[in-house]
Order: structure tokens, then C-alpha cells, then sequence
């Protein structure tokens, strides 16, 4: 429990709610070339943002707990970020750290998991050790090296069966990046298939079809990942390779995380099916897209779709994907000890909030800004809303439901019900995701459309509103060489698309039409603290609401005027 906050003496009130806005994905651009936000014609966020102060904020890298500044940030530990107030080592760090130091292997989890697989007798088909996850280096669900770690180990204890389960990325790395990670890793499995270890790839696709579903949007992903993981029902091929050029020859322009589902098959016989005695890690280390197949696989009563034979295994996740309801059962690494979230400073004061977003995003504006917290607070205080997403491919529409979470907090507005209003707009990250771009320019402006209805009702409420994002994307579509700048091309004379996030800072504007001179306000940038990172976001709304923020929280981007 947290002490209520203190009200802040210099603060003069407003008549209206803060609303914090959530541009998920956008940033602003390194490229003219390729930056979708700045070719949008957001015209209601440029006259937001000529008369109101505004900052760029670090959303990547160690600004939102990650490794090295060549990470990208991502909308988990970014609503972490903003909703906490500080910052904690997330996910990529906590899982090398483990590795690194052997704690990964020396915990409970990993010799449940090892145990089933050593020591019994010689049998034709060996306990398999599986692992599924997202197959690239992108850091932000997942990561290569953790893997390869983990086999590494099994190996030098004794395993003698690995089958790894592929979800191709595409969106946290390059978009056709697939074989720039099969050919290197089966090189990397047939070097450690000595000694006794038979190690191959047993099934795949892309992470957008088979899987990686999170929040209950589309379980029919979860399915067909479960069907071929499982039971090896699928389109049959002799490896991932073949599997990848089958797929792009019949669907052209298909990208990675669109692939279909595939089954590497020896004589037409399935060789990675999961069976009972078998044990099972998912390896991505974020909680969102974990959750799903880790119920299908832990859950006795589960009713999303028939799993058929549900095998006897020994299941773990890389982390602990839900601290309240403690998924899952097994867990190689504890995530980060998030407390004393600002949630739980608003509604130990009384503050009356509604948290808001559709579908992809709504676990995003309650989970993870309350640190990887399900519950609410204070259920009298907390209103949370989701607006259910489209199931469809995001470019077909790109608007997605910016309108619909618009109506409902235009109405939540005019009530007067609610102190603290937050909001998630998920266009520019799923969307941005796509590569296409022209749809990602069609979700910026039918984004700006409903930032001008949100801004009419603060000034009509005499609130404020923060406008800010959790990372880049967006602002970012194509590929460009490293060292020169140019955008990179493809055959056919269009740019390479990037569907990646980006590294780029995202903003942070106040606006605020009944200013009292509690801080400097002068329009643009120039007039709020600079260098700092979107935890300080935390700590500006809680001044913005008249309170003084905790001492360890990020400071805040308000400056004190001269006069105070």
C-alpha cells in the first residue's frame, strides 16, 4: 500500500480531467524518406503543437530498461515506463543477466524441465525438449542467443531430443528477414548435434498467423500454432527453408510474420510432435503474446478451441507473464519487482480514473502501465474500457478504432466523472507494422482527426492534455543503409519497408488552455525539461493533477517558472 499524494501548493487547478493520449508507434523521424508521420497531414497536431510547449522524450534502450541504446523500445516496457514513474531493468536484461550468470540454470524451473529428459533408458524416440518462440533477434519478445544459450545447456546435461518451434518475425526485425536467421541456426543445431543430441527445427510460420495471438483478439491463431506445434498437422515440408520459398513463390509479397504454417516432415511423419514425457519452454520473454498458448498448454478447463490430445508435458514460460495470476505455472526468470505504480498512487489519493483502448492495446493502458498488474486498485476509482479490434489485416483498416475509443471518451469527458482520463490510439505501431505505406499515412490523419475532437472537449472541460507515445514506428517505414542514410530498394525499384520499431524519440506535448502560470508555457519546444525519457511522463500528470509526485520518480517535463 502507498501513502496518498500530497497536494502540490503551487498548482492553481483546472476546471477539467487530464487526459494522457497514447500515440502508440510515433515518433519523430531520423529520415524525411520513409517517416509517414511527418508526410500525414496532421493538421490538428501541428496547431496542437505551435501553441502549446512540447519535448522529444527517449523511448528506446536504457530509457525504458533495456540493454544497450541499440534497442528498440516497445509498447510493454514503454506503458511500463510511463505508468511507473521509473525505470526497471525489463525483460532482454533480465534473461541475459540469468544466462550470463548461470542463475537460469541453477533455478527450479530449469531442472523441472531438464529432469523428465536425462537419465532413463535408451529408447527409440528419446523425451524431446521443445522450444516455441518468436525467431529473431529483435530483443523485444525474444532473442536468439537466449535460445541457442538454452540448447547450449541442455546439451551439456545431457538432453538427447531438441525441437524448436519458429515464429517468424518481420516486425521487430527486417520484413523478409526470415532466412537471414534459418541458415545461420541450422548451421548452429547440426554443430551441436554430437554426442548423442538430435537437434532440428520441428515446425513454424509467421508470428502474425500461428501463435502469437494476445488479448483474445483472433484464438484461431493460437489453433493453428497449437496444431502444428502439437500435433504436427500442417503442410508438410523437408525444412524451413523450403518451407519459406514455397510460401513466398505462391503469395507474393507475403512477409514474414504472414507466413503460413509449416511442419518439417521425414517420409511424411511429423519430427517434432509434442508427446507425453516431453518438456516445453516458450521463449519470449514478453508477457502479452505468451499468455495464450501458455493457457492452451496449462489450463485443464479450457474451452477457445478443441486441443485434442493434450499432452502430459513439463511446460514452462521464459518469465512469469501475469504476476496476479501467476502464468506461468513454471518460469525460468522473474521479471522485474514493479511496485508503487502511479495507478496505485491515484487511487490511494482518490483520484477518479478511466483507462481506454481497443482490443491490441487495452491490456497495454491497464497491465502493463500498472506494472504488469491485472487487477485494478480500487474498483470504485477505476474504470477500465475495451473497445473490441477489427479481425482483420490492419492495412485493410488502418483507421482501426481511433473514432470509437474518441466517442467513448468524449463522453467520459462531458460526464465529469473522471479526474484522469488515459488512452491508448494503437494506429501508428499496428499499422506501422504492416510496411504499408500508405495505410500507415491513412492511420495518421484519421488518427489527427480524432485528436481535434479530444482537443475541442479539454477546452470546452478546461482540462489538459498530455500527448506523448511509447515508442517509434511509424515516423520510420523504410530501410535505410546505416551508414549513408539512402533508403534501400528492392528489385522492383520500391523502397525496402521497414516494419520494425524505431529508435527514434517520440513527443511530449502539454496542452493546456487554461494555463495559470504554474510552469513556463510558451509554444513549441524549448519550454519543458529536455533529455529525459517517457518515465517522466508519471510524474507530469501527477503535477498536472495537483499533486506533488513521489521523490524517486523520474522528474517530471514541467519546469518551475522564475517566480517559484
Amino acid at each position: 500500500m502507498v501513502e496518498a499524494l500530497k497536494k502540490d501548493p503551487s498548482w492553481k487547478g483546472r476546471r477539467g480531467p487530464v487526459l494522457l493520449v497514447i500515440m502508440d508507434g510515433v515518433g519523430y523521424g531520423k529520415y524525411r524518406e520513409g517517416d509517414a508521420v511527418a508526410d500525414s497531414k496532421m493538421y490538428n497536431l501541428t496547431a496542437i503543437t505551435a501553441k502549446s510547449p512540447a519535448v522529444k522524450l527517449k523511448a528506446h534502450g536504457k530509457a525504458v530498461g533495456l540493454p544497450s541504446d541499440e534497442d528498440m523500445g516497445n509498447s510493454e516496457v514503454g506503458h511500463n515506463a510511463m505508468g511507473c514513474g521509473r525505470v526497471f531493468n525489463q525483460g532482454a536484461a533480465l534473461v541475459s543477466s540469468a544466462i550470463e550468470t548461470g542463475a537460469l540454470f541453477q533455478g527450479r524451473a530449469w531442472k523441472e524441465i531438464i529432469a523428465p529428459l536425462t537419465g532413463g533408458a535408451e529408447t527409440p524416440r528419446p523425451p524431446t525438449l521443445h522450444f516455441i518462440g518468436l525467431f529473431s533477434d529483435g530483443n523485444v519478445h525474444s532473442h536468439l542467443d537466449h535460445l541457442k544459450a538454452m540448447i547450449r545447456q541442455a546439451k551439456k546435461e545431457g538432453v538427447k531430443r531438441i525441437r524448436v518451434h519458429v515464429l517468424f518475425d518481420g516486425r521487430d526485425v527486417g520484413a523478409t528477414s526470415a532466412l537471414d536467421y534459418v541458415d545461420p541456426f541450422e548451421a548452429f543445431l547440426k554443430e551441436e548435434s554430437t554426442g548423442g543430441l538430435d537437434a532440428r527445427i520441428g515446425s513454424g510460420g509467421g508470428r502474425m498467423w500461428i501463435t502469437m495471438d494476445r488479448y483474445g483478439a483472433d484464438w484461431a491463431m493460437v489453433e493453428r500454432g497449437w496444431k502444428i506445434h502439437v500435433h504436427g498437422e500442417g503442410r508438410q515440408f523437408a525444412g524451413a527453408r523450403e518451407a519459406v520459398e514455397t510460401y513466398r513463390r505462391e503469395i507474393p509479397g507475403i512477409i514474414d510474420q504472414d507466413l503460413k504454417e509449416f511442419v518439417v516432415a521425414e517420409g511424411g511423419k511429423p519430427i517434432g510432435t509434442i508427446e507425453d514425457g516431453d518438456s516445453v519452454v516458450y521463449f519470449n520473454f514478453r508477457g502479452d503474446r505468451s499468455l495464450e498458448i501458455t493457457a492452451a498448454f496449462e489450463e485443464d478447463r479450457f474451452d477457445r478451441f478443441d486441443r485434442g490430445r493434450r499432452p502430459k508435458v513439463c511446460y514452462a514460460g521464459m518469465m512469469e507473464y501475469d504476476g496476479d495470476t501467476h502464468v506461468p505455472k513454471r518460469y525460468l526468470v522473474s521479471p522485474p519487482a514493479i511496485d508503487r505504480t502511479m495507478g496505485e498512487y491515484l487511487a490511494a489519493t482518490g483520484i477518479r480514473t478511466l483507462a481506454i483502448s481497443e482490443t491490441q492495446k487495452y491490456g497495454h493502458v491497464t497491465y502493463f502501465f500498472n506494472g504488469n498488474r491485472t487487477g485494478k486498485f480500487d474498483d470504485k476509482l477505476e474504470d477500465y474500457v475495451e473497445i473490441k479490434s477489427d479481425v482483420v489485416p490492419f492495412e485493410q483498416r488502418p483507421w482501426m478504432k481511433c473514432a470509437e475509443i474518441t466517442d467513448e471518451v468524449l463522453k467520459a469527458i462531458a460526464s465529469g466523472k473522471y479526474d484522469f482520463i488515459r488512452l491508448n490510439f494503437p494506429n501508428g505501431d499496428m499499422v506501422g507494422h504492416t510496411g504499408v505505406y500508405q495505410a500507415v499515412v491513412c492511420s495518421m490523419e484519421g488518427m489527427d482527426l480524432q485528436l481535434g475532437r479530444l482537443a475541442k472537449a479539454v477546452e470546452e472541460a478546461g482540462g489538459v492534455m498530455v500527448i506523448t507515445a511509447d515508442h517509434g514506428n511509424s515516423d520510420d517505414m523504410f530501410e535505410h543503409n546505416k551508414k549513408t542514410g539512402e533508403v534501400l530498394y528492392k528489385e522492383d525499384g520500391t523502397p525496402k519497408a521497414k516494419t520494425s520499431h524505431s529508435l527514434n524519440p517520440v513527443p511530449c506535448i502539454i496542452y493546456d488552455p487554461e494555463y495559470r502560470g504554474e510552469y513556463p508555457n510558451t509554444g513549441g519546444e524549448g519550454a519543458l525539461e529536455e533529455g529525459l525519457g517517457i518515465s517522466s511522463i508519471a510524474a507530469t500528470c501527477i503535477r498536472l493533477l495537483g499533486y506533488l509526485p513521489p521523490a524517486d520518480y523520474d522528474k517530471p517535463v514541467l519546469k518551475k517558472p522564475p517566480a517559484l
